[in-house]
């Protein structure tokens, strides 16, 4: 018997030594080193020509070595949390080598993450974290099934007498319910605010931004399409005013007056902010756009429901957008058109482009001004 078992194990480990012989080299990328370059790589012998495309840089040209290894090393990059694809002869693709996705609708990116010092906003500290939840609903307003996340802060007690402020935060065109969450790391923003003692403890409500879900079609033209445009933000404030924000409400130990609402959002979810806000300014007090897109040019027709007297109700009105940001001349527009109305309001101008980097920043200064 012990014989028998012996040679058992003398097979098996043989079979294990040779497995691990024919086990392919493994490829690590993004491999970000000490001094915080980066280098990337990908296995594509018979490719001609490998680019790497990186948010918020120009895309360059990768090389390839002797075994068909393409790879490039960038300079020392600011820690953040980068979207990052390959262009393999003028396909893009995500990178293999690295589990780590970047939530959209319409095309499929890696996340590369370079670390940084505890006083980056989204860095996760070490502090207390709050929890992130995910509902479901049918919405008869729009005729689907869908979803948003709630971010409920540490100590938060559903059996507590407390309640709590509410921020609306709203993702952008292409991304889905998680981009916040996924993506902007909006719950290790508020962590370390709230530990710091910056930010109001408060729940951060999440949802779908379809209200015409066609719109992420890529049959359709988006955005551009100005009537499915249009459509797209009625019906998505008729969703969230009579289904999302009535269900969070029951759902929740929430504050229910005006001047504990706030709506902000990025892009898409910008420019719904706005419209909703400032047509309902009865719900929200505090409004945040984060480097608008899709605005309408007439923008005495999109907010025609704002009146005057309801400056008067109307807390912050805080515009942001990055200086390289292809949108930032609709977004001064905007700003000249709220100066021409006496609408006081926060003008903020950041290096950047229409990026992560961008928005993870605005959140992090716009969250401590909520609620005071």
């Amino acid at each position: 018997m012990k014989r028998t078992l012996a040679l058992f194990l003398c097979l098996l480990l043989i079979l294990v030594s040779n497995n691990c012989h024919t086990q392919p080299n493994m490829i690590i990328s993004p491999d970000v080193h000490p001094d915080r370059s980066v280098t990337f790589r990908l296995q594509a012998p018979n490719a001609q020509k490998v680019m790497l495309a990186r948010e918020g840089a120009e895309a360059v040209a990768m090389k390839k070595d002797a075994d068909g290894m393409w790879s490039i090393t960038t300079a020392p990059l600011e820690p953040d949390i980068y979207g990052y694809t390959f262009v393999v002869d003028g396909v893009g693709m995500f990178d293999p080598s690295n589990p780590v996705v970047k939530t959209n609708l319409l095309y499929t990116a890696s996340q590369l993450f370079v670390p940084g010092p505890d006083s980056l906003p989204w860095e996760d500290n070490g502090v207390p974290h709050g929890i992130v939840h995910h509902h479901f609903y049918h919405s008869f307003t729009i005729g689907d099934n869908r979803d948003f996340y709630v971010y409920t802060p540490p100590g938060y007690d559903a059996t507590d007498k407390r309640t709590y402020p509410v921020l609306y935060l709203l993702h952008g065109y292409s991304d889905d319910a998680s981009g916040w969450t996924a993506v902007g790391r909006a719950q290790f923003i508020l962590d370390n605010l709230i530990a710091a003692g910056r930010a109001v403890p408060m729940l951060v409500v999440m949802p779908l931004g379809y209200g015409a879900p066609e719109i992420v079609a890529k049959t359709t033209h988006g955005l551009s399409d100005t009537a499915l445009r249009g459509r797209n933000y009625r019906k998505f404030r008729e969703a969230l005013m009579t289904e999302v924000l009535p269900l969070v409400e029951r759902s929740y130990r929430v504050s229910k007056d005006q001047k504990s609402r706030a709506i902000a959002g990025l892009s898409m979810g910008g420019a719904e902010s706005l419209f909703t806000g400032l047509n309902d300014i009865e719900h929200f007090a505090w409004i945040g756009a984060f480097s608008s897109g899709g605005l309408d040019n007439d923008f005495d027709q999109m907010f025609s429901q704002f009146d005057s007297r309801d400056l008067q109700y109307l807390r912050l009105l805080w515009i942001s957008c990055g200086t390289d940001d292809g949108l930032i001349s609709v977004n001064r527009s905007l700003n000249a058109w709220l100066d021409e109305k006496g609408i006081k309001h926060i003008k903020v101008e950041t290096p950047g482009s229409h990026t992560w980097m961008v928005w993870r920043r605005n959140l992090a200064s716009f969250v401590p001004l909520l609620f005071r």
